[in-house]
């Protein structure tokens, strides 16, 4: 499932990276938060790694 906007895409990535131990998980916040909490590694990864062009700042609801 790639991600739907550049914001979603960049907490993936925060997510992935406190995954990964290159960050401390208790600086994330918000969505980089709970997807870290409810994800798995390579769903991050696959969240993080879409293309960003022609993606929404942000999601429409």
């Amino acid at each position: 499932m790639p991600a739907t906007s550049k914001a979603q895409q960049k907490a993936a990535g925060a997510a992935l990276s406190a995954k990964r131990g290159e960050t401390k998980p208790s600086e994330l916040y918000g969505s980089s938060k709970e997807m870290y909490d409810s994800m798995s590694e390579e769903e991050l990864e696959e969240f993080a790694s879409t293309k960003r062009e022609g993606k929404p700042q942000k999601k429409d609801d």
